[in-house]
């Protein structure tokens, strides 16, 4: 080897921190939410001190942790799009807080241990089906956990009545209460507008990126935005279209984006740069979605080509669809998600394995907890800290698994000095309901880092405990969170049944078949466009889903992450797969015919599909 062949090796090495480190060490970054802030500020504590007041702070400490876990899926989007994000893992919350009170006060410790792993099963394969699940499957083992290892003197369904009145008080707070995007416009709109204005903004900047390297990275940002407008729009309701006019604009103008989403990422993929007035359209549009005003009149891009005539006509009828003073009764173009597909989700490869390893943790650290407690290590009567803590350590949702246990280390040390530091000074019991209080307010910032988030919960789950009248239990927190994070590493690197990697090989099979499907609506040459749409946006967001998946399992230690090498090469030849055909629809719009380029470069995407899947082995279609 030469030597500066070896030099280059050698600084690829060190280059920069391991994956699963720079992880740990990344946060998101953003505005500070002040209206999530002013929630949290009004949830928890304001609920701790109407229990104090009424001479049951047992439950107030209930109410107080219903609202903190419904804080911590408190994030920026719609109010429709909030009923479900917060008020599903609410219910699944209240369900393990029922079954955990109860169980811990009629079942013994083995028996109890066998409910609570299998409660994981279960809460583990659901977590597989999506984001909400996930949240649902994690409120559920904590609830279960504080129900059966936390000694209060309140009943099973009190408890579960306070739980649901605090968490039902932060959703309110969430309805009700004025953000930034209200104030600006319609009170009915606050996440929606943005939304939407961000896929023009997107849009615009995937044209201004056309012929240049940063094509593929302005894309995905369309497809996220694209995700985002799509769930911000379609949260729950009574009736199956939009009840009012405006909304119905604003749906239309979502609708609108579609075919100028659809032109541009054909523009892109034949990578030859637009005029840049081509760029100023979308933008006008974003601005009027703001604003919620009129468009004016559009520079008309070049119509040399078929993706640049696509580009037009969708600018025109964009242009009809915002300057229509009523909006068009229309339907939303909600994801396609069956009960039958989330039961397979859940039963899938994926699911099982998932569910066998949050199982294992959560029995393993239950049995672990409530051995302790019986031997009196403890010194009081909550024993609910270890499985409770397991729980978020098994969660990919959250990082890599060293990530995840180096971070909630780290929390939970900060968080338990913090703790102690202050618990001589605080007056009881304002002083208490005020740190719980400025908790709740932290807590909208602090999921933007799971170390951050770690800390902010254990000072306020501590003052929680202080509330309750029992003494300080910061150096017992610490010890419990550092088996836990040792019984996780374990459990994570022990082999399982199947193939590992499961998770991301679902994700693969569910971005293959969405590809596929889009691939044959596409040359079977149907006229639903709507439907055409509708797939494409599966097809993309299935897509970002397993690059989600692949990068965090290639974040993993080596001994994990080898399980799913080729994996991000697969999801790769997908995305020209998809891509490839957004062209080919875009040119039998115009021509009704495919060119020979797109013919060769559909059967090069197919053909290194193929390679690739009997390369890796990985899935291409499930």
């Amino acid at each position: 080897m030469s030597r500066p062949a070896a030099s280059a090796r050698s600084g690829r090495r060190t280059a920069g921190p391991p994956p699963w480190l720079a992880h740990a060490l990344r946060a998101q970054r953003g505005p500070v939410p002040w209206s999530a802030v002013v929630r949290g500020g009004l949830a928890a504590g304001p609920l701790l001190l109407a229990g104090v007041l009424g001479g049951r702070s047992g439950l107030g400490i209930m109410a107080a942790i219903g609202a903190m876990l419904a804080g911590i899926n408190d994030r920026p989007g719609s109010r429709r799009a909030s009923v479900t994000r917060l008020g599903v893992p609410a219910l699944a919350g209240a369900l393990g807080l029922l079954v955990g009170t109860y169980g811990g006060q009629q079942l013994s410790a083995v028996p109890l241990t066998l409910l609570l792993t299998v409660l994981g099963l279960a809460a583990g394969s659901v977590s597989a089906v999506g984001p909400v699940a996930s949240a649902a499957g994690t409120q559920l083992l904590v609830t279960a956990a504080f129900g059966a290892g936390m000694a209060l003197p309140d009943t099973g369904w009190q408890r579960v009545l306070a739980f649901l009145a605090g968490a039902g008080w932060l959703l309110a707070l969430r309805l009700v209460l004025p953000t930034p995007g209200s104030i600006a416009g319609d009170f009915r709109f606050d996440g929606e507008r943005r939304a939407v204005a961000d896929v023009y903004e997107a849009v615009a900047a995937l044209l201004d990126a056309v012929g240049g390297a940063g094509a593929t990275a302005r894309r995905a940002a369309l497809t996220a935005a694209l995700d985002h407008a799509q769930d911000t729009l379609a949260g729950p309701r009574l009736r199956r279209y939009a009840s009012s006019a405006a909304e119905r604009r604003l749906h239309a103008q979502y609708a609108a984006a579609l075919p100028l989403a659809e032109a541009a990422t054909a523009l892109a993929w034949a990578g030859e740069p637009v005029c840049a007035r081509a760029v100023h359209g979308p933008r006008r549009l974003a601005a009027a979605v703001r604003g919620n005003t009129g468009t004016g009149p559009l520079p008309a891009p070049n119509r040399s080509a078929p993706a640049l005539r696509a580009l037009d006509d969708a600018l025109l009828r964009a242009a009809e669809a915002f300057d229509r003073a009523e909006g068009a009764e229309h339907r939303l173009l909600a994801r396609r998600r069956s009960a039958r597909s989330a039961v397979r989700a859940a039963l899938g490869a994926g699911g099982r394995e998932y569910g066998l390893r949050v199982a294992l943790c959560f029995g393993a650290s239950a049995a672990i907890a409530q051995a302790l407690h019986q031997a009196r290590w403890y010194g009081h009567q909550h024993w609910y800290w270890l499985p409770a803590t397991a729980v978020f350590l098994v969660k990919p949702d959250l990082g890599p698994l060293a990530s995840r246990v180096l971070c909630r280390a780290a929390g939970t040390v900060l968080g338990a000095l913090v703790s102690a530091g202050l618990a001589p000074l605080l007056p009881r019991p304002a002083g208490v309901i005020a740190l719980v209080a400025v908790c709740g307010a932290l807590l909208p910032v602090a999921v933007r880092h799971f170390a951050a988030l770690t800390a902010v919960v254990t000072v306020l789950v501590l003052a929680l405990v202080m509330a309750g009248g029992e003494r300080q239990a910061a150096a017992g927190r610490i010890g419990e969170t550092l088996l836990a994070c040792a019984l996780v590493l374990v459990v994570g690197h022990l082999p399982m049944p199947g193939r590992r990697g499961g998770g991301v090989r679902a994700r693969l099979a569910a971005a293959g078949s969405a590809a596929h499907a889009y691939l044959a609506h596409v040359l079977s040459e149907s006229g639903d466009r709507a439907e055409r749409w509708a797939l494409r946006r599966e097809a993309y967001r299935t897509l970002a889903e397993a690059r989600t998946a692949i990068a965090v399992a290639a974040a993993e230690l080596p001994a994990l992450a080898r399980h799913t090498e080729g994996a991000d090469a697969v999801a790769a030849v997908l995305e020209r797969l998809v891509d490839t055909t957004t062209a080919c629809a875009v040119h039998l719009d115009d021509t009704g015919r495919l060119g020979p380029r797109h013919v060769l470069r559909l059967h090069e995407a197919l053909d290194a599909l193929e390679d690739q899947r009997a390369r890796t082995g990985l899935p291409t279609a499930a």
